[in-house]
């Protein structure tokens, strides 16, 4: 009689109204019953407050499948813009020596000089005379006129010129190194029991035109120049040191 007796019970009373059991909350039908979700309303007094509340969990690891082949490679995209110049890299290496160029033309160099003597002695007649000589030894283009004395620049540029003579005894010795009428250079002995060699040179800077010559200058004494025909003690010489176009 027992058994049958609390199955009906079980049957008429309400959840409730059992002794030390929960009332289990109202529902709908169409939301899980028991036991309340993660986002339903518990109040503090509910009982069922108090039980843990189980969240599931994924392993994504076990539902990852293995990684597949790689794709097709796209087409090249469009191309950018110029950016702005970057800043000047560090000197490179020195490069290696390269090969030998063939030869030049040759340098077609300018040449003058002259080279000229007095054999025999010359006394002043004048106040001013020039030098007359009689023996070529160098004679470049036939550029020095012996019977003029004088050395005619056809190439221009730095020329070095010198001048000896042997004196006199007992004469005075004065002569000049004439640039056209202007004299550059002076070659000067006193009178003198003895006869000595004198000589005077200095570089000038000729231009096409210019005359080179030697004069002799008299004042109040005798002035002369000692010659030999047998011995050539009077020379007077010049060479172009460089060209103008060179300077």
């Amino acid at each position: 009689m027992a058994a049958p007796t609390l199955l009906l019970l079980a049957l008429l009373l309400p959840a409730g109204a059992w002794p030390g059991l929960p009332r289990r909350p109202c529902v709908h039908c169409c939301h899980p019953a028991w036991p309340p979700g993660p986002y339903a309303r518990v109040s503090d007094g509910d009982p069922w407050r108090s039980l843990p509340r189980v969240r599931p969990t994924i392993d994504i690891e076990i539902l990852k499948g293995e990684k597949g082949e790689a794709g097709v490679r796209g087409r090249a995209g469009r191309s950018g813009k110029e950016g702005p110049p970057g800043a000047r890299g560090l000197q490179g290496r020195k490069g290696q020596k390269g090969q030998v160029g063939p030869p030049g033309a040759p340098c077609q160099r300018a040449y003058a000089a002259f080279s000229v003597g007095r054999r025999e002695g010359l006394h002043s007649s004048d106040d001013f005379q020039a030098v007359p000589f009689d023996t070529e030894l160098v004679n470049l283009d036939g550029a020095f006129d012996l019977a003029e004395g004088r050395f005619l620049c056809t190439v221009p540029g730095v020329y070095f010129l010198s001048l000896n003579v042997h004196t006199w005894n007992y004469k005075e010795t004065y002569l000049h190194i004439m640039l056209n009428r202007r004299p550059a250079a002076v070659l000067y002995a006193q009178p003198s029991e003895r006869s000595v060699m004198q000589a005077q040179s200095l570089m000038l800077l000729l231009a096409a035109g210019d005359a080179v010559w030697v004069r002799m200058f008299q004042r109040e004494q005798d002035n002369a120049v000692y010659g030999e025909r047998g011995d050539l003690y009077i020379t007077f010489s010049g060479h172009l040191v460089k060209p103008a176009a060179e300077l």
